[in-house]
C-alpha cells in the first residue's frame, strides 16, 4: 500500500494560535478514516490541508505523493474529492442538480459555456443513482432538503474519480432519518473496494458509517490517538478528547457514546 496522506510534524499557525500542533499522521490506499474531536480541535483545518487549500506553517505535508509547497495545487486539487459546507454555499440555488455534479469535471461551480462529453453526463447520472438522488436530477439545488443537498455534494465530489475523498461533517444539520440514510449510503461507498481512500470529519461517533477502518482523535490541534477503530475508540481516549467522562460502545457495525 502507498500513502495517500503523509503528515510529519505538521503545524498550522495563525497569529498566536496553533490550529494544528505537531501532527504526524498517515492514510494509505483503501483506508477509511474518521476524524473526531470537539469544536476548535483542528478537524476542519486538517481537512483543508489534506485538500491542498492551505499549507503547513512547519513540518512536511504529503498529499497523493506530492509535497505541499513543491507542487502546483491547481493540478493536485482535481485528484481530491471534497464535500464541505463552504463549497455548498458557493453552489447557485438555481443550478440544476445534474449540472451541480457534472460541472466538477471542470472544477467550476455553476454551468456556463463549458462543453461536456456524453460520458461526463453518463457519469453524473450514475453517481446520482448510486447516492439515491437520481430522481432529483432536474430539480434546482436550492429546492432540495439538507439531506438531499449532502448526497448531491458527495456525488459531485466523486465526479472526477478522485484518489482521495474528504467529507467535512456530512451529517451536520440532518434530522435522524436524514442522518441514517446518509450514513448508510456512505457505508455502502466505503465497502466498495474501487472507492478512493476516505477521510470523514465529525463530532459524533454515531455518525461513523459502517466499513470505516480507522480513527484520528484531535484536541487542541494535537493528536490524542490514531489507529484502527477498535483500538482507538476507547473510553479513555474519548474522555481525553472531549474533556468529560465518556463511555463508548460498538453495536453491530455502529458506535455510540454517552457521558458517565
Amino acid at each position: 500500500m502507498t500513502d495517500v496522506l503523509a503528515l510529519a510534524g505538521v503545524s498550522v499557525v495563525r497569529g498566536s494560535t496553533r490550529l494544528l500542533d505537531d501532527v504526524t499522521w498517515e492514510v494509505e490506499e483503501g483506508e477509511r478514516w474518521v476524524v473526531l474531536g470537539p469544536n476548535g480541535a483542528g478537524k476542519t483545518t486538517l481537512l483543508q490541508l489534506a485538500a491542498g487549500r492551505i499549507h503547513p506553517s512547519s513540518g512536511v505535508a504529503g498529499v497523493l505523493g506530492e509535497v505541499l509547497g513543491a507542487v502546483d495545487v491547481f493540478e493536485l486539487r482535481p485528484r481530491i474529492g471534497l464535500s464541505s459546507a463552504a463549497l455548498a454555499e458557493r453552489i447557485p440555488g438555481g443550478e440544476i442538480v445534474h449540472n451541480v455534479v457534472v460541472t466538477a469535471s471542470y472544477g467550476v461551480v455553476g454551468r456556463w459555456r463549458e462543453e461536456y462529453h456524453h460520458l461526463d453526463h453518463a457519469r453524473a447520472a450514475e453517481l446520482l443513482e448510486i447516492l439515491g438522488v437520481e430522481h432529483l436530477a432536474d430539480r434546482t439545488f436550492g429546492t432540495l432538503s439538507e439531506g438531499e443537498r449532502k448526497r448531491v455534494q458527495i456525488a459531485r465530489a466523486l465526479m472526477t474519480d478522485p484518489e482521495l475523498m474528504l467529507l467535512d461533517e456530512p451529517a451536520a444539520g440532518l434530522d435522524l432519518g436524514g442522518r441514517e440514510e446518509l450514513v448508510g449510503r456512505l457505508g455502502e461507498l466505503a465497502a466498495d473496494l474501487a472507492a478512493p481512500a476516505m477521510v470523514l470529519v465529525t463530532h459524533h461517533v454515531e455518525e461513523i458509517p459502517p466499513n470505516f477502518t480507522d480513527a484520528l482523535l484531535l484536541r487542541g490541534g494535537k493528536v490524542v490517538a490514531a489507529g484502527p477503530l477498535e483500538l482507538t475508540l476507547t473510553d479513555e481516549n474519548l474522555t481525553e478528547t472531549f474533556g468529560l467522562p465518556l463511555h463508548v460502545e460498538r453495536r453491530g457495525d455502529r458506535w455510540t457514546a454517552w457521558a458517565t
